[in-house]
């Protein structure tokens, strides 16, 4: 994916469901979603053992089907690539505004990606936002 493209979804995203969020400080997706929550955007932090909780604002929601009704730009996975068709498929059935699928460091899944495409949403691979609006000097 080039900068102008994924500098286009990151200045036009606005709201984030970061699925695989932990309460965890240590933990990658509680600093990235601490992050993205400081650069302005709206993270709705997506895990089922934690549903129900307050974190970054927002109550901790079990899936992303609990997010139906809701304008979410962005899917932002922090689940093992093995995981992403489940999470894909949910985010598409769940989410009609879904604009960005976005798998972290280390995460790719090419059948989920074609699916996402296929749908007309873009997908992002192996990064991070975290790296790259930095980066980007976003």
């Amino acid at each position: 994916m080039t900068d102008d493209a994924l500098r286009q979804i990151l200045t036009s995203t606005r709201t984030i469901a970061l699925v695989g969020w932990s309460p965890n400080p240590e933990r990658p997706s509680h600093r990235v979603a601490a992050f993205l929550r400081k650069q302005g955007y709206r993270v709705i932090p997506v895990n089922p053992g934690q549903a129900g909780r307050e974190a970054l604002g927002e109550t901790v929601r079990a899936g992303l089907a609990d997010l139906a009704g809701e304008r979410v730009d962005m899917v932002d996975i922090f689940r093992r690539s093995e995981h992403v068709p489940e999470v894909v498929a949910a985010a598409l059935a769940s989410l009609p505004d879904l604009r960005t699928v976005w798998m972290q460091l280390g995460v790719s899944n090419a059948d989920a990606a074609t699916q996402a495409r296929a749908r007309g949403v873009a997908v992002v691979e192996n990064r991070c936002p975290a790296i790259e609006i930095p980066r980007l000097g976003l």
